[in-house]
């Protein structure tokens, strides 16, 4: 086995292919571990798709520094030669989706929601930058930890709508849309289709089409309508079959047009009865929605709407909870996402908060601190998100920059308020 290739410690192999081997190795520079994917030598010297396998790993290795999303499998380093090409990921420990893939293994409803959801995010911020991966299945999705994923393998991907490879031959075709399979001209919707397969198994535990060879499996994805997943799985709710059929429609006008539209009804599903974790908890699919719909975070990067949801808290609560006190030390903003709280003074009411004010901030503002000046409480059911002022001090920069943006938007309004107020007296 190798011990070394270039820089990089090689400590044990991952996983093995008909055309690479995955090696775990380790970065000595950096200090950290990371996966190397490096092609055999027979796939290279190969007649016919030798050329073909090393265009692939040229796709690849184009992508170094470009793919930074919490849900993608980030690229570092890549070599392409004549006699030898490895790409250098990040790696990631978890497994593959390919586990959750079989009856009696199968992963809860909501949390398949909520792992599609994610890959809709993801592959829209590779979109975005002209990026279609053409190779969505559940093996190109890792388990980075027990909540979250990352997309793999972007070898087959196009860039800005230019197909530099061949497809014939590579990866199976139970993940490809007709317009795929039939070689005509592909873009995002084509992943929209192969991730509605990908949601097809998850739920159901099979693929939409069974077949005995490649040719009968490229004609039923062309002819035939796969069964609702429901009549697989009873307790699959209407919703989800509305959602994976629509991704799957053959017509590419009748499927989703945009990751955006896919990841609204995935995030409207969550909030189902059907699919409703424990009244305490909130998924990050809802958490997601629920960031993305406040106008304090509309300039913010998906990225850095990931960011936020990694270091916020989210709680619920019922009316007459107290929420900050009048008079206490604060370290901590919140924004109200849902329901109406009330501010108080010595009793009296200054002010009533609806969905989507920030409050709070100035004790984080305020560099040498500075008590809470009001009581505030839940006049209704609320929904809170929490962020502790310490945290938004280890953010990233450009997070940061957006959330004293915020600030300075908050102050301004409320201003205008209060001189609005005094020009009526």
């Amino acid at each position: 086995m190798l011990k070394k290739l270039g820089k990089y410690d090689i400590l044990r192999v991952l996983g093995q292919g008909a055309t690479s081997t995955v090696y775990l190795g380790r970065d000595p520079f950096r200090q950290r571990d990371v996966a190397i994917k490096v092609a055999t030598p027979e796939a290279l010297s190969d007649p016919e798709k030798g050329k073909l396998y090393t265009r692939l790993f040229l796709n690849e290795a184009s992508l170094v520094g470009k793919l930074n999303h919490p849900h993608i499998v980030q690229i570092y380093d890549a070599v392409v030669a004549e006699n030898l090409c490895y790409i250098v990921m990040e790696y990631v420990a978890g497994g593959t989706l390919e586990a959750f893939t079989q009856p009696g293994h199968l992963l809860p409803m909501d949390r398949v929601v909520e792992i599609v959801f994610k890959c809709t995010r993801a592959l829209d911020f590779a979109f975005r930058l002209g990026i279609t991966h053409r190779d969505i299945k559940p093996a190109n999705i890792l388990f980075a930890s027990e909540l979250d994923i990352k997309i793999s393998d972007f070898g087959a991907a196009i860039a800005n709508g230019v197909d530099c490879t061949q497809v014939s031959g590579i990866g199976s075709p139970a993940y490809m849309s007709p317009q795929q399979v039939k070689e005509q001209p592909l873009d995002h919707r084509t992943d929209i289709y192969s991730l509605g397969v990908v949601m097809y198994q998850l739920l159901t535990g099979q693929l939409p089409f069974q077949a005995s060879s490649n040719y009968n499996m490229v004609y039923q994805i062309i002819n035939t309508e796969p069964a609702a997943p429901s009549r697989l799985r009873r307790e699959i709710p209407e919703v989800l079959d509305q959602i994976v059929l629509r991704a799957m429609a053959k017509d590419i006008d009748e499927r989703y047009q945009d990751w955006e539209l896919f990841g609204q009804d995935l995030a409207q599903a969550v909030r189902a009865e059907q699919l409703r974790l424990q009244k305490a908890d909130f998924a990050d699919t809802e958490k997601f929605a629920m960031l993305r719909a406040l106008p304090f975070f509309a300039d913010f990067s998906d990225v850095e709407i990931w960011e936020v949801l990694r270091f916020a808290h989210w709680r619920h609560v019922d009316p007459g909870t107290a929420v900050m006190r009048d008079g206490e030390a604060g370290d901590f903003f919140c924004f109200l996402a849902e329901g109406e709280l009330k501010v108080t003074k010595g009793g009296k009411i200054l002010n009533v908060l609806s969905a989507g004010d920030c409050f709070g901030e100035m004790a984080v503002i305020n560099r040498q601190g500075q008590a809470r000046g009001a009581d505030v409480s839940a006049l209704t059911h609320a929904d809170i998100i929490t962020i502790r002022g310490e945290a938004l001090q280890q953010a990233t920069e450009s997070c940061r920059m957006h959330f004293y943006q915020g600030f300075l938007d908050v102050l301004a309004g409320r201003l205008a308020f209060a001189n609005q107020r005094l020009a009526a007296f």
